[in-house]
């Protein structure tokens, strides 16, 4: 199976994830990571859940999947293809890990997964990751899979008074 291995499967997300993605969603440490400005209301996931149950991929451009253990059966994160761009090939990708069980293996595994189903049945050429630079665990987290670091975006993301620089990396197919 594409999208499972012993210890994770990635699934289509359900209606009865909407309370872990109100949660993750909401959670403004999250958020620092991210591009996300202001709360989402449980009304608008939930329409966003029926809408990729009832869209294809091309149609949304988006695929987030929900990371589940396959044994405990427990929701552990999600992992994103975002920007699909079904001409040239490419989609963005992002994850979010639960913290309770980050550095367990659990990211790096979806991640493969993840690419593995981009190339081999979707059949995008190359899959790409903005990454804060201040995000060392995520720009590890793409090293170890095979993802390059390409190029720097300066002065990518505000924080606060300041602003920091954005890793573009990305991971070709090259079969």
């Amino acid at each position: 199976m594409l999208l499972k291995n012993k210890d994770i499967v990635l699934r289509a997300v359900e209606p009865e994830d909407l309370e872990i993605l109100y949660r993750w969603e909401n959670s403004t440490v999250l958020w620092y990571h991210g591009n996300t400005l202001a709360p989402y209301s449980k009304l608008v996931l939930r329409q966003y859940i029926n809408d990729s149950l009832e869209m294809d991929i091309y149609q949304s451009k988006q695929l987030r999947l929900m990371i589940d253990l396959v044994e405990e059966k427990t929701t552990v994160g999600t992992i994103d293809l975002y920007d699909i761009d079904a001409h040239n090939r490419r989609a963005g990708i992002g994850i979010l890990i639960d913290d309770d069980y980050r550095r367990r293996g659990f990211a790096k595994q979806a991640l493969e997964l993840m690419s593995n189903y981009a190339f081999n049945f979707l059949y995008l050429h190359q899959i790409y990751a903005y990454i804060a630079q201040s995000n060392t665990n995520s720009i590890s987290l793409f090293q170890k899979a095979g993802y390059q670091s390409v190029g720097v975006l300066k002065d990518w993301l505000q924080r606060g008074e300041e602003f920091e620089d954005v890793y573009f990396s990305q991971l070709l197919n090259n079969k």
